[in-house]
């Protein structure tokens, strides 16, 4: 039964040290017997300045944290799910990356994440993710990964149920959603969403996360979760530590779900 595992980080604004925390759990959940390690969103750098964050921006051939994480697998023989990186796209414009890296240290995928987080909320804090980045209009998944066929989402992706009735369609068995959630819409919604994700899927929902004050300023909520096709929360990280945590991934467990709630089967198109 293969095992994920998951990095609870706290992105600074220096990618050097980001880069070395993500190197240094490759080693660690390769020792530990992890076939994949899941990232978080932002896991490269995480700094609401965008003025001093544009000097630390590369293109992905620059990305020194690309970099770093390909020659890592491919040292420790382990795949890694970057969560996501800020990167330079050729048109000058930043994306939201993520990337899928095998086990010899080649990207299998990338994908960029679609909706951008722009909101204004009552705690007065105000998110324009899209005066500085470029969505996404790509669905993405992965076959032939250690935990089967994957598909990718990045934090304010999970809102939107058409992007995940897609990769139900899918039949993805594994959906990968890293986050840096902000504390009131953590509190509000982080676990509830999560859940019905996997459930409506009838798939693994595997979510490391953000956690706790960063050097910009913000504070994020952590909670890296690991939940079953049945809605059951098997690692929840908590709001405070930092680190790794593993999940065992059951691929029989999935078909058991589908052939005895078969929603995916039911599903049938609603005419609007």
């Amino acid at each position: 039964m293969p095992r994920a595992a998951l990095l609870q980080m706290t992105t600074g604004i220096d990618p050097a040290a980001n880069a070395a925390t993500i190197v240094a759990a490759v080693a660690e959940a390769s020792q530990g017997g992890a076939a994949m390690l899941f990232t978080p969103e932002m896991s490269g750098l995480l700094d609401r300045r965008r003025d001093r964050a544009k000097e630390a921006i590369r293109a992905e051939a620059d990305d020194i944290v690309l970099a770093a994480v390909r020659e890592s697998a491919a040292r420790h023989g382990i795949w890694v799910h970057v969560g996501s990186l800020a990167i330079l796209r050729e048109d000058g414009k930043w994306a939201n990356r993520a990337f899928v890296i095998d086990d010899a240290g080649a990207i299998r995928a990338r994908y960029d994440k679609i909706h951008m987080f722009d909101v204004d909320l009552t705690t007065g804090e105000s998110w324009r993710e899209s005066s500085a980045y470029a969505a996404g209009d790509t669905v993405v998944t992965v076959d032939n990964t250690p935990l089967g066929r994957l598909g990718l989402a990045i934090c304010y992706d999970i809102r939107f149920p058409a992007l995940f009735e897609a990769l139900g369609r899918a039949t993805c068995d594994v959906i990968a959603i890293p986050a840096a959630f902000t504390v009131p819409t953590g509190q509000a919604h982080w676990h509830l969403l999560q859940r019905a994700r996997a459930v409506e899927a009838s798939a693994y929902v595997l979510s490391a996360a953000q956690v706790g004050r960063h050097e910009d300023g913000r504070e994020t909520y952590g909670h890296s979760l690991a939940i079953d096709p049945w809605g059951e929360v098997l690692l929840d990280m908590g709001g405070q530590a930092r680190g790794l945590g593993y999940a065992a991934i059951d691929l029989c467990r999935i078909a058991e779900v589908r052939a005895q709630l078969p929603s995916l089967a039911n599903r049938r198109a609603i005419a609007t």
